[in-house]
Order: C-alpha cells, then structure tokens, then sequence
C-alpha cells in the first residue's frame, strides 16, 4: 500500500511550465501575437463598445530606442490595454516624428556630403530613406516591449496624407490672419544654420565675463553740464553679459521711472541706476562716489552718447523692461540681438536695426574690423580692444544660465532675421480658455502651460532646412507680394496627398497652380512666381498629427481623450498641438493631458554617456525579459522623475520571480486542465467555501477594487505594491503555505480541496487579468497553461475583461479574524525558526508546540477561537494553547505577549501527510495516521 501513497497525493505535474527564461520565451509569445494579428482581434472583440482615444505623440525617427522611450511606450501601453479590458473601444496607431534637422545630419555626416553637393531632391531621398529605416528600427524595439497598436497604419509626418492635412492647417491658419513674415529677432543656432522657436530651446550653465562699458555722453540735452562742466568726462555705464552684441548697440535703455545717480568719481562723472550705485562700486572696485544729482530715466529720454569703438551714436531710450536686480539700470541696447531691444526700439523710427552677424554666426560687414571672428572669439577681441580704449570700467566672471540648442546643444545666438511666424497674440484668449477645460495630470501642469501661453506672443514657424515640409507661401516677382490663399492651399494639399512634398522641388510655381491663377495684386501669371525655400518647422508638423490621425484614422475620434508625453512636452507637442488646433478649431485637441517625468539613474543624475550611466532598454530585455523592464515601470511613481539603475533591475527580477512564482503554485494547485479542476463544474460558492478561504477570496476582491481606482487614476505604482504585497504575503507567506496540506492530501473531489482551489482559480483568474497590461507576456503565458470556463475567450488573455469588484465577496466576522490572528503570527514563526536553528526540529511539521498566553488577553481570546485549526495555520504537527506560566525555556521575545515552547512532535511520521500522530497505523510499508488512513480506504488503495 506505501507505495500508492503518492500517487493518491494530488501533487503537481514534475514537468510543469511556467518557467522563466524571459528573453528567450517572450519572442515565441510576441511572434503568436503577430500571427493571429492580436490587436485586431482585440479591435473586433470591442467593436461596439464606448471609445477611449489615445493619440501617440511621435518620437524622432534617429537610432535605437532609450530607457525614455521604454518608460513612455510602456505606461502608454499599460493604459490601452487596460481600457481595452475594461469595457471601452480603444485603438492605437504609434507615431513618428521624422522631418528636421537630426536626420539632415545624419546625411551629411553619413554620406561625406555637404549642403548643396546633391540636388534637392536627391538630398531628401537620403533622408527618406533614413527615416523609414529608423522607424523600421524603432518599431521592431517597441514591440519587442509588448506594446500593442496598429502598426501597419502607423503615422509618419513624411507620409503624403499627413502632410496635406498638415497643409490645410497652415493654409486655414494663414486664412485667418494669423501667418505672417517679419524680421525680428528669433533664436538662432549658428551650427544647425537655422531659426529655433521656444520650444527647442534648453537652458543650461554658461560661463563668461559680465562687462560695464562706459559711453561718453555728447548730447546732455543741457542736464548735465550745469553739474561737471563739460560732457568730456561724463559717461552712462551699460551692462551686459554678450560682449560680441556691442557692434550691434544703437540705444541705452533707462527704467522711465527708476532715479539715475548723476555720480563723481574722481575725474569722471558715472550716470548708473541709484539703487544700483553700491553693489556696482563693490564690482568695479570704486570709492563711494558723490552723487552731484539725480534725474528720473524719463527725463534722461533721448540724450545721447558715442559708441564706444563705432563713429556713431547711442541714444538713450527708455523701457518698462529695464529692471534693478543687477548691473546699473542703464541696458545695453542691441535690436537684432534681442526681443526686448527690437520690441522697445521699434517706437524709435530713428532706429535702425544693424544685424552685424550671420547665418553661420560670424561677426559680418557690419562689424568692421571684427568681420569674420566667430561669436566666441569676439567676446576676447573686443574685451581686449575695450581694456586698450579705456572704455572698460569692470568685468565680473559668472556662471548665468544661457538658451541652448536642443539639439546640438550649444549656445544660441538672438538675431534678427526675416522669418514666418505664427501669431500666438490672434487666438491666445481662446487657448487659455482651453487650457481650463483641460485635465490636468499632475494638476500643477496647467498652470505650467497656462503661463507658457500667456507669456508667448509669437512662434517662429520657418525653418533654414532642406528636409521637411515647405512652407506653402509663392512670391509674385512682379510686386513682391507673398501668395497664400485657398486656391493656392489646396492645390499643394492636393498635390502633396498624391506625390508628397518633393512635389515643391520638383515643379514650378506654375506647375502646381491652376490653370490661368495670377497674382491678385499685379496680375502676374504664375510663371513669373517663386517658392519659398524655407520649411516649417517640425513642431508644427507633430502638432498638426491630430488631424491626420483623429479626423484621418477609422475609430479614432477628436478631440482625444489622453495625450500622453513626458513633462518637457509642455514647450513642444502639447503646446504647438495647443496652438494649432485653437487657431483652427477653437478648442484644444484633448481632453486630458499625463505626464511623466525624466529617467536618471539610481542616484538622481540625467543619464549621459561621459557619466556613463545610461541603462540601454534592449540590453534589459536581452538580460532580464521585456517584462521585467515593464514591471520596472509600473513600479514607480512615473509623474516625478524615475529612477533605474542595473540594482534597481536586479531587485525588481526578483520581486517579478516571486510573483511568477506564486501564479505558478496556484496553477500547479489547480491541476493539468481537463484532468483535475473544472472552472464551470467544481467551483465552490463563496458562502460554501471554508473559512480560510473566503477570507483570501475577500482579501482578494479587495485588491480587484484597489487595482481598478488606480488603474482609472494612472497610478500603476499602487497596482505594482498591492499585487506584490498580496503574492508575497497574503498568498506565499500565508494561504499557499496553509492550504498546500488540504490539497494535496484531501480526496480530488471533496469539500475542502476544492474549496481551496476555488480560491485559488478565482484568485488566479483574476490575478493574470489584473496584471496582464502590466507582465503582458507572463500573463498570456499564464492564460494558455489555465484552465478556462466555457465564458473565457481562450485565445488571448486580452480579449476578456478586467475583474471586478464583487459585493458579495465581503469578509464576514470569522474572515476578520483571520486578519488579528495573523497579525499575531509571526510570533509563533520566530519560535519555530529558533528551535530550527538550535537543531531542535527540521521541517515544521517536525514540531509540537505550545502557546501560552494569559486567558484574559485579546491573543487567548483569539487562538481559543482557531484552536482546532492551530496546527494547521502554524504548519505543525500539533498545536496546544495554555493559560498557565510558561516554562522558562520557552520563546517570550514576542509583541503579543504570549510565548511559545516548541519540541519534537511525539509519534511517528505519516508517509503520506508528513505530520506526525501518536495513532498512526502501519501496513508493514509505512505509517499512516487516522485521518490518511480513512482517505487511503475510500480511495480502495
């Protein structure tokens, strides 16, 4: 009879599944996903269903995908899933940026050419092809994730279709005023040889020497001289940081209304700011002065004063923009080299607006004898010829903060160029206005927007690059006159839909207009027409995407209901998809906004390659499985920034490792589908279940109910702590260790073992949707090794529905109580794993214990409650409570108060359950006690 004992044990399959090998398993499970067309069999299942429309903001199409890219992918992939699962419609397409000046680099750099070396055209068919390959690239990285979407209609801003919508908005907003060309001052990267707006703008720490100059004043409108004399000594001090904008000086700003020192130093006299007196006499190493009077900025309006090197004058001006928080109150006044300047000098017709560098940022005619010397070198040369002229009153090195480039991160310049902007200033009430109907997440996002907004008044849209999308603008050669009108708009839109934008450099102006169109100014013809050659710039092509996607794509619709994009989008898509969609519809393009913060390493730095800190998402993947890098996601509080480090990576495969583990244990409880545990036919009411079980049913059920806020609130964090919490203690620590008994020894089809494993396969069934979003590739591994009832749709753990809460699963009084005596638990625990570790007992069914405590205590009161079940909470083989005083010997370190005495179990060892009972029967093969005995005879073994 010994040896059929195991064989009447319902133990697990030696050969189960359910292994890790991650990077080796999830490529089998993503190729499936491919064959039988998953997200289509996903979009079918839901058809009919209410809406969720997330639309992708497009990531640059140049090189392989990084730890951002992972953690943007992935939360956005978590989201559509999820919504997919929980009763909505929700389709996807991803996107990808891929005009613009990285990609033109690349060409260059790749194919050893130089601007102008190729025609046009075949320029741009280098860079096409670029860009197909990356995004090819790209997609294989983010699928490789586990992200699903219709990739076959994915988005491109190079597709034709995208860029005729693109056309239509630029040609609705120029029909409503709100394109026009100006010459202003605009950021200007001197190395991409290209106009930037504000949103490719990053500021970062500069050093250089701040300098106070002085200006002789020769034209004192007599307030001066009554006080020195002469105006041969008297002088305004100007500041500034940018010593190689001096050539461009043509004013001296004053603060209208601040009070300027009239101050004698020495043999000369100093006009500066009086607020401002002390801190620059500390600077520039000066006594105190005399001041011998004082003058309002106002009153000081339009005396003059020589340029310092130039034969020409400064006048004084005044503006509200002039502050007192340093320097001397007296601007240094460049029109082509700032906003503030042109925007102040603009109510002096007598200004004129010297632009004395150029595209490639060297110093110019303009400049004189510094023609030629790139911007750096003009800060020295000037510095140096200032010192010799005796202009120089101090220099003062700082560390200030100064915009960048973005994208290839070195200084800017400001200069005034003529360029095509976009009139923020036409529709900025009916932005902010949208804004407020936006949700925000995190809430302080819109104030972050709103004052980006507000502060905004124009956006330069053009472009000094070959690579993208033309400005659609003719020009009568005739008159002069820009062209753009609906005529002309639609003509491009319609050509570009078919051909594409090479279509602008392969015909003439009169190739691509209507027969008999002329210039409504002069009457020119077309012939006599020229293109504009500059591009638009690629913020205004991912901020048109809306168009091509939610007006364009079957099942999407507009506005979206999330956009999705890191915290720095507020300066780029959320803001330009903002600005275009107000300008053109009147309403923002969603209905809320997430973000997420910026990946740093384990230490909070920005991850850089001279750090050496970056954490390569493929090398992830490769080391751990995609799924381990998708719980790295959920794990963390993704609205700050996100930390990941190789020990992060480490930890969280070994929490991932306890968590499939516990999916697995349940599964192996439940038996090989068809042979053990049927979901339609053995599952136990919840009321007929026994206690203990009801009481993990209802733990459980509570955690569905966690799991479905946060998921509704984006916050995968808390799914990511529950869910671990639940496996590792309500489940493994707990219930999976007390129940294993009653499984695998009670008869296949009695009362208590599949009331365990109803437990179990609610719980399981539940636990594999839950996580699915999140371990996609466990979770469907996990669902094709389940067993199923006729309700589930066996494909695709994806095509059925999130668990929800049920109202009848709540805890009644004795599942309460389960909760304090756990509680309580692990006091008995540490006894055992003391005596383990004095060599008294092995396992813990080696052990007999008992529990002493006071009778009048809340931890008597309990255990008298679970007395008969003690043994079996406690793993041991018997289990007794006394209220007498506990030996001396006996466990007291204990936050209960009770103490816990263990010794070897009395008896012998069941063969078969493994407890030890003092009324064990023999067969002659092994030993058996009362209760195996009697499964063992209804078993006829």
């Amino acid at each position: 009879m010994a040896k059929d004992y195991a064989n009447s044990l319902n133990l697990p399959k030696t050969d189960f599944p359910m292994r890790a090998n991650l990077p080796q398993k999830e490529p089998s499970t993503l190729q499936a996903w491919e064959d039988n067309n998953l997200y289509s069999m996903i979009m079918k299942n839901n058809e009919g269903k209410p809406s969720f429309v997330m639309h992708d903001g497009p990531p640059y199409a140049n090189g392989n995908i990084h730890a951002g890219h992972a953690l943007n992918k992935v939360i956005k992939d978590i989201i559509i899933k999820n919504k997919n699962m929980s009763g909505f419609y929700a389709p996807y397409i991803h996107g990808w940026d891929t005009h613009g000046l990285p990609i033109e680099l690349q060409m260059l750099k790749k194919h050893k050419i130089k601007r102008g070396e190729t025609t046009d055209l075949e320029f741009r068919k280098l860079c096409n092809e670029y860009a197909h390959e990356q995004v090819e690239n790209q997609k294989a990285q983010i699928k490789r994730l586990g992200c699903i979407g219709d990739y076959e209609n994915s988005y491109m801003t190079l597709k034709p279709g995208f860029e005729a919508k693109q056309i239509e908005i630029f040609g609705e907003m120029a029909n409503r005023g709100y394109i026009y060309k100006g010459k202003k001052p605009v950021y200007w990267c001197a190395h991409c040889e290209t106009a930037l707006a504000e949103a490719e703008i990053e500021y970062n720490d500069d050093e250089c020497d701040s300098i106070y100059v002085r200006f002789n004043v020769n034209d004192d409108k007599g307030l001066f001289t009554p006080y020195t004399g002469d105006l041969k000594n008297v002088y305004y001090v100007i500041w500034t940081t940018t010593t190689w904008t001096l050539p461009g000086n043509v004013a001296i700003c004053l603060g209208p209304d601040f009070e300027y020192a009239l101050t004698k130093y020495e043999n000369a006299y100093y006009v500066i700011a009086k607020e401002l007196k002390e801190a620059f006499e500390k600077i520039a190493g000066l006594a105190e002065g005399e001041i011998v009077a004082t003058f309002k900025g106002s009153d000081l309006e339009y005396t003059k004063a020589t340029h310092p090197f130039f034969d020409r004058d400064s006048l004084v001006i005044v503006g509200d923009h002039v502050g007192l928080d340093t320097g001397t109150g007296c601007v240094h006044t460049a029109p082509g080299h700032g906003m503030d300047d042109y925007l102040v000098c603009k109510k002096y017709k007598e200004l004129d607006t010297p632009v004395p560098v150029d595209a490639k940022g060297r110093l110019n005619e303009l400049a004189g004898k510094y023609q030629g010397i790139k911007t750096e070198e003009a800060n020295k040369v000037i510095l140096e010829d200032i010192k010799q002229s005796g202009a120089l009153v101090a220099t003062e090195h700082i560390v200030h903060q100064y915009p960048h480039c973005w994208r290839c991160k070195n200084p800017i310049v400001y200069r005034a160029t003529e360029q095509w902007f976009c009139s923020v200033d036409g529709f900025k009430d009916t932005a902010l206005k949208a804004i407020k109907d936006v949700k925000w997440i995190p809430d302080w996002g819109e104030v972050r927007i709103e004052n980006m907004v507000r502060d905004r008044s124009d956006w330069c849209i053009s472009r000094q690059r070959l690579w993208g999308l033309p400005i659609p603008i003719f020009y009568c050669e005739k008159c002069g006159k820009p062209i753009v009108n609906p005529t002309t708009i639609k003509a491009i839109a319609d050509l570009f839909e078919k051909e594409g934008s090479d279509a602008w450099f392969k015909y003439s102006a009169k190739e691509m207009l209507p027969d008999g169109f002329v210039c409504d100014t002069c009457g020119a013809d077309a012939s006599q027409f020229t293109k504009e050659k500059d591009i638009m710039d690629v913020w205004f092509d991912s901020g048109s995407s809306y168009a091509s996607v939610l007006n364009g794509q079957p099942g999407f619709t507009f506005p979206a209901d999330l956009y999705l994009e890191g915290n720095d989008q507020y300066r780029g898509w959320f803001q330009s998809s903002l600005l275009t969609s107000c300008a053109t519809k009147g309403t923002a393009p969603y209905k809320s906004v997430l973000t997420h913060g910026m990946v740093v390493d384990g230490e909070g730095r920005k991850m850089s390659k001279s750090l050496g800190n970056g954490i390569d998402p493929l090398e992830v993947i490769k080391e751990y499985g995609a799924d381990v890098l998708r719980l790295w996601v959920s794990s963390v509080d993704f609205t700050s920034d996100v930390r990941i480090s190789k020990d992060i990576l480490k930890q969280l495969s070994e929490i991932y490792r306890k968590i499939r583990n516990t999916t697995r244990i349940l599964l192996a409880n439940l038996g090989t589908p068809g042979e053990d545990f049927n979901p339609d036919t053995d599952v136990v009411d919840f009321e007929n279940m026994l206690p203990i079980d009801r009481w993990i049913v209802s733990r459980y059920n509570q955690l569905t109910k966690l799991v479905r806020e946060a998921y509704d609130n984006y916050e995968f964090h808390l799914i990511y702590h529950a869910v671990h919490n639940f496996c590792a203690i309500d489940l493994s620590k707990l219930y999976v260790d007390i129940t294993k008994d009653r499984v695998y020894v009670e008869i296949k089809d009695s009362l208590a073992r599949r009331s365990a494993q109803s437990a179990m396969y609610i719980i399981l069934n539940g636990l594999v949707r839950i996580l699915a979003p999140i371990l996609s590739y466990t979770c469907e591994e996990t669902w094709q090794f389940m067993a199923h009832s006729k309700n589930d749709k066996k494909e695709s753990i994806f095509l059925n529905d999130m668990p929800t809460y049920n109202e009848k699963w709540v805890a009644d009084d004795k599942c309460c109580q389960y909760d304090k005596l756990f509680d309580i638990r692990d006091d008995v625990m540490k006894a055992l794993e003391v005596a383990r570790a004095d060599k008294l007992i092995g396992k813990s069914l080696d052990a007999s214990i008992t529990i002493y405590a006071d009778k009048d205590s809340t931890a008597y009161k309990l255990f008298k409650e679970f007395e008969t079940e003690l043994s079996t909470i406690f793993i041991v083989s018997k289990a007794t409570l006394s209220d007498q005083s506990a030996p001396a010997e006996a466990f007291s370190e204990t936050t209960s108060g009770i103490a816990v005495s263990v010794s070897q179990a009395q008896g012998n060892k069941c063969s078969r359950c493994w407890y030890y009972s003092e009324q064990t029967v023999s067969d002659g093969e092994g030993n058996l006690c009362p209760r195996c005995a009697a499964i063992v005879k209804e078993l006829g073994l």
